[in-house]
């Protein structure tokens, strides 16, 4: 997935598919219209026709070798997570990590156990950059 496309953030509708793929690995339409149907009613073309525009769109890579083409997703989920996280942080905070970080805080409660986690990872990323991304790039943010 180029970084124009995720750049305009997947729908919901094609987020569940990349979801499904993601967790499953490269499938058929079938196959993926099976599982989005266990959690709600859809057509078959429909999900045929939002798999072809995602692979048009760069969101997924499409296998023609067979009858039955194989779909996969483009990127792997944790590439798009820090890609939409990025475009979100720069549309809706204003570039602002520290901004994200409390909004997403403040959407719920977070759990000790995440709250250790989240200090972990800081920790973690301050050992692998001692000065900070921003701080190479002479921002101060």
């Amino acid at each position: 997935m180029s970084p124009r496309n995720i750049a305009q953030r997947p729908t919901d509708a094609e987020l569940e598919i990349l979801n499904i793929l993601w967790t499953t690995g490269p499938a058929t339409v079938r196959h993926v219209h099976e599982s989005l149907s266990k959690t709600k009613p859809s057509q078959y073309t429909t999900t045929l026709k939002l798999m072809q525009i995602m692979a048009e769109k760069g969101i997924l890579d499409r296998d023609e070798s067979e009858r039955s083409h194989v779909y996969a997703p483009a990127l792997s989920r944790e590439d798009a997570q820090r890609r939409m996280a990025g475009h979100l942080m720069t549309r809706a905070f204003g570039g602002s990590l520290r901004s994200l970080v409390v909004g997403a805080l403040g959407g719920r409660a977070a759990t000790k156990s995440e709250l250790a986690e989240l200090r972990q990872l800081i920790a973690e990323f301050e050992e692998k950059n001692p000065e900070g991304r921003n701080a190479r790039k002479g921002k101060t943010r």
